[in-house]
């Protein structure tokens, strides 16, 4: 449904519709603000250039809990096999500098001095779709080619229903967690978790998250089941233990990067409100309808 893209950092940060200067507010403490319409996304430069939160007309969708690895969005690089845990601190939590240029803001971190990478991100109020396109660009600063992936991370409370297109039996592993198909999509309604679980899932390039009156939704490029990274996947949902957290996470095309290339990969996020009883329903599925064509 969406293709890949494969450019040049500056070309990849010149992408996008114009936006307006005002819909991108500097904060105290180098935290910032993108409005698009009805919703809201609030950025800490300082710490990582993580996604503190996701408002429509000021109601949170992302989780708050303040724990380490437990609040708003974050991005890693994939495979994990390759770092383990945990997350590196200059994709993470270091420091990244932000500027404003052609209607968007540019966060852009340090080179991680061990895997020798550096991530920018670009956040693009689209106003005329009441929609932020979060794009991520990962700069290979190693004097070899390498092969990665992009992986966005985003945690929200341990409530409401999750669903994506894919077929249930396809996802792995089968019976950690109690998805069925309905409706044109698979569902999983959050249940609370005795252990740590997670899953993986070959979806159509979007997910959903319905919780106390919103719709969060997500579009980014649909992969084929060879495009993840070795053993990742395009979508995947980890349940914390316990009634914590959960972290709903898309991965990009795994992709060789010669010497000083860069791999840009994009991430709308939308947030809509609705009034259903958050469980598997065509009303569900029709208003992410409105925002997946």
């Amino acid at each position: 449904m969406f293709k890949r893209i494969l450019l040049p950092l500056a070309a990849a940060l010149s992408l996008g519709c114009i936006a307006s200067a005002q819909n991108i507010k500097a904060l105290e403490n180098d935290q910032y603000s993108i409005s698009s319409g009805n919703v809201t996304m609030t950025v800490d430069a300082a710490k990582g250039a993580k996604i503190l939160s996701f408002q429509y007309n000021g109601k949170e969708v992302l989780s708050q809990l303040q724990r380490p690895n437990a609040f708003g969005s974050t991005f890693w690089t994939s495979p994990q096999s390759e770092w383990n845990w945990p997350p590196v601190p200059e994709y993470d939590s270091r420091p990244y500098t932000a500027e404003q240029k052609n209607g968007a803001l540019v966060l852009t971190g340090q080179t991680s001095e061990r895997f020798k990478y550096h991530i920018v991100k670009e956040f693009r109020p689209e106003p005329a779709t009441n929609s932020i396109a979060v794009t991520y660009s990962i700069v290979n600063d190693a004097a070899v080619e390498r092969n990665v992936a992009p992986w966005e991370i985003s945690r929200v409370p341990s409530e409401g229903v999750i669903f994506f297109d894919a077929p249930a039996q396809s996802i792995t592993p089968q019976g950690l967690m109690p998805f069925i198909f309905e409706h044109g999509a698979t569902w999983y309604q959050v249940d609370e978790a005795r252990d740590n679980r997670k899953i993986n899932a070959d979806g159509t390039g979007w997910y959903a998250y319905a919780n106390d009156g919103l719709l969060f939704v997500k579009r980014f490029d649909d992969l084929g089941p060879t495009c993840p990274a070795p053993q990742e996947a395009e979508i995947q949902v980890y349940v914390n233990a316990g009634k914590t957290y959960i972290e709903l996470e898309a991965q990009g095309a795994y992709t060789s990067l010669k010497p000083g290339e860069a791999f840009s990969w994009t991430s709308r996020w939308y947030l809509l409100p609705q009034d259903t009883d958050n469980t598997p329903s065509q009303a569900l599925a029709d208003l992410v309808g409105t925002v997946v064509k």
